[in-house]
């Protein structure tokens, strides 16, 4: 079990071998790719939390002017005001008072994705939860399988199902709290058989795979009939996607059915549409006439042909048009269908392109005609799902992904979404927001020279922010945080000599300037030469400014583009330093920079690596370019280079293996200009690494975030330590150090941004 006062390991009875191998700088790494050796890392990681190299804790700092996305909602029904709440990357929370105060009850779990929770409607006390969240998102983070408490949450025990990754949703059955169903999705990005329908007849001891179709189809949704619990419905989608294509509709994607409790299943079509051109499908049964089921999918077929010029959500030009969000309803449990909904602009744009990652839809439990679906934005319709009106409010949140409507009084309901949980007592009329649940999604940070210092980031689908680092939740204002130039896939740097001058960028590298002080901005993305191909920018295209001269920009796309006067102008110093296979070339940008560093001892000394895994160097400000691959894995996507502040020929290298579906460590030295490297991970317990950076004061200090914590070393790599208390197992994407303050600041995917000051740790340096 787990305590959350208390350090305890969850990890099943395992027998593994050396998880993490020493090897030879030359020798192939071998991936980690199975969910006995991430509980492994997680247990060491444990282990290493218990003697970390600073005593003093890490200090969330914020922000609390928003949330994060929240993935299912669960409400026991004899305490009305208390709910539960899974977060995408930030947990499982509790709140006793209808969300004025939250309290985090799986700190001490493997993964902070969590995908589905349920409450044991015969006894409250008994919970469970599904990690992995079910919806793909390209910060999608894997699971552990199947969790359970008997004490509201005090403690957790592992119930197995670890190779699934991904839990859409867990159905307790209403009358025999040992029946439990599982629709495991599988894994996000290779294919897998751990996918499909569980059922357990002995409250999670042993469990039987009572519905797959095959290795690319997953369980994303499943509804049970609340006066027959041996009818159950499951949707089955082909949750695969690609590095350089989002999910496309497959072969046996669809509806099942079984009638005897999961023993037997059968698809089911009538009514619905071609099943190679359905997407996802979301479920909901109707508690008050359980015979009356509706499903909404995600419709692949041509809708219309885009108008000139049309383009979508992330501004690509658009062909066919695909018909989207549709409603269905079946009036005979579900054995036959026929789309309700109006074809309308409405519809079509309710999704944006991206269905995936939405699909929910619910029922007033005491009216089989009042119906919300769930997308961009949120839809109800009280005519038995023929019209929908938009429900929009101040504090609502575009982006809906969860739903709890209360069964003994229909106008209060809880709404999840990408930014947090919004309370509605009117049907949905009106909506309070709840703005202190802290699970903020950031992809990375900056650090200016103010007093105090800001940090800056941007937030996953809630644009880019600053604050303060002497914001103190709970005391201070919220709008402390403000809202700056630049969108949710934004690198953000502020000019060391111009304070005022910040950029930013939106999605695939629309690189942007402003002026902070009059916040006027100039977009100065480069542009492919005439005739050439469009340039390939990756959703948080990298830039930085040269350590030489604050007004030398270097962008990144598929080539690297340098400007000498702030980006008013672009010069392009490199050809296509990508793979560019064109295998590999689907329907979002693929084969592009991710990293870029030089060296501050020498202009024009450059680093760059991809996500299709090359790296590459030039010392002539990219009049040539040498490739620098020996002895680091191939094709593996580049998180991180940076050039050393202490020895010119010293580079550090970090690579994530997650779209590989692989787990391992992989942090590499070379002090040889990248002719040869070092591999320095070994200690830490598990990837994937999506940071590596020096300390600026003292050589041979490096830190490492990854998808468990942050880890340090004092050794050049040779060891490593956990670094600070207290610091929840986050995802950490990005990590700086702010120089003249001595405080290392982190900006994690599912929990906001912390601190911690370094003086203590220097100190500990000098005396030796």
């Amino acid at each position: 079990m787990i305590n959350r006062k208390s350090t305890l390991l969850i990890l099943l009875a395992i027998s593994l071998g050396t998880v993490v191998c020493s090897i030879d700088a030359q020798d192939a790494k071998p991936p980690v790719l199975d969910a006995e050796a991430r509980l492994k890392f997680y247990e060491q990681h444990q282990q290493m939390q218990q003697q970390p190299l600073l005593t003093k804790k890490w200090r969330h700092i914020g922000p609390e002017i928003m949330s994060g996305r929240i993935t299912d909602i669960a409400v026991p029904h004899d305490r009305p005001f208390t709910f539960y709440v899974a977060t995408a990357s930030g947990g499982v929370w509790k709140t006793e008072n209808e969300g004025t105060v939250w309290t985090p009850i799986f700190d001490d779990a493997p993964s902070h994705s969590v995908g589905a929770i349920a409450v044991d409607q015969n006894d409250t006390n008994v919970l469970w939860v599904g990690l992995g969240e079910s919806n793909i998102f390209r910060s999608s983070m894997a699971g552990t399988g199947v969790y359970k408490s008997k004490d509201r949450g005090e403690t957790w025990e592992h119930m197995g199902l670890a190779e699934t990754q991904h839990i859409g949703r867990i159905i307790i059955h209403p009358e025999n709290p040992n029946v439990v169903w599982v629709a495991a999705c599988g894994r996000e990005w290779t294919d897998n058989q751990e996918r499909g329908v569980y059922k357990t007849t002995n409250g999670g001891i042993t469990w039987e795979k009572v519905l797959y179709v095959n290795q690319r189809v997953g369980a994303v949704d499943l509804v049970i009939n609340p006066s027959d619990p041996d009818i159950l419905l499951a949707s089955m989608w082909n949750r695969v996607r690609l590095k350089w294509s989002d999910p496309l509709p497959g072969p046996s994607d669809g509806i099942y059915k079984t009638t005897d409790g999961g023993d037997n299943w059968n698809q089911v079509t009538e009514g619905l549409p071609a099943i190679e051109k359905t997407g996802r499908i979301g479920l909901a049964v109707s508690a008050s006439r359980p015979n009356v089921v509706y499903a909404l999918i995600d419709n692949h077929e041509s809708g219309r042909d885009a108008r000139e010029g049309e383009r979508d959500s992330y501004g690509r030009l658009r062909g066919t048009v695909i018909k989207g969000a549709e409603v269905y309803r079946s009036d005979d449990h579900g054995d036959t269908w026929s789309k309700v909904s109006e074809s309308s602009r409405l519809m079509e744009g309710l999704y944006s392109t991206y269905g995936w990652v939405f699909g929910q839809i619910r029922v007033d439990p005491n009216d089989e005609n009042t119906v919300f679906i769930m997308g961009v934005p949120l839809l109800k319709s009280t005519d038995g799902g023929r019209k929908f009106e938009s429900l929009r409010y101040r504090g609502l949140h575009g982006d809906h992904h969860a739903m709890w409507i209360n069964p003994e009084n229909s106008n209060h309901i809880i709404n999840g979404n990408d930014g947090g949980v919004n309370l509605s007592y009117d049907g949905g009329a009106s909506w309070k927001n709840l703005q202190n649940l802290p699970v903020v999604q950031f992809y990375n940070i900056e650090l200016d020279d103010a007093e105090p210092f800001n940090v800056y980031g941007s937030i996953q689908d809630n644009g880019s922010y600053m604050g303060p680092s002497n914001y103190q939740p709970g005391r201070s204002a919220f709008h402390d945080w403000k809202s700056i130039p630049g969108g949710e896939a934004s690198i953000i740097a502020v000019d060391p000599n111009d304070q005022n001058t910040m950029y930013s960028e939106s999605f695939y590298g629309s690189i942007m300037r402003t002026a902070m002080d009059t916040r006027t901005t100039d977009r100065i993305a480069p542009q492919a030469a005439e005739g050439e191909p469009r340039l390939r920018g990756q959703w948080l295209a990298p830039f930085i400014l040269s350590p030489h001269n604050s007004q030398v920009v270097y962008h990144g796309m598929n080539k690297l583009f340098r400007s000498m006067n702030r980006g008013n102008d672009w010069d392009e110093i490199s050809p296509d330093l990508t793979y560019n296979n064109p295998d590999e070339q689907g329907n979002i940008p693929y084969a592009t920079i991710t990293s870029i560093s030089e060296s501050p001892f020498k202009f024009g000394l450059l680093y760059v690596g991809t996500d299709d895994g090359k790296v590459q160097m030039t010392d002539n400000s990219g009049r040539s370019w040498t490739e620098i691959m020996d002895g680091i894995p191939q094709q593996k996507w580049v998180s991180r280079i940076v050039a050393s502040k202490f020895k010119e020929s010293t580079v550090y290298l970090a690579q994530n293996g997650k779209r590989d579906n692989d787990f391992q460590v992989y942090v590499y030295k070379s002090d040889d200009y990248g002719k040869t490297w070092q591999d320095i991970s070994k200690g830490i317990p598990g990837g994937p690494v999506n940071v590596v950076t020096e300390d600026p004061h003292h050589a041979g200090v490096l830190y490492v975030g990854t998808d468990l914590g942050v880890y340090v070393s004092t050794d050049d790599g040779e060891n490593w330590k956990v670094l600070g208390g207290d610091l929840p197992n986050a995802f950490v994407h990005d990590l700086k150090i702010h120089e003249r303050d001595e405080v290392a600041v982190i900006g994690t995917h599912g929990r906001g941004v912390f601190k911690i000051d370094l003086k203590e740790f220097y100190k500990s340096l000098k005396d030796k």
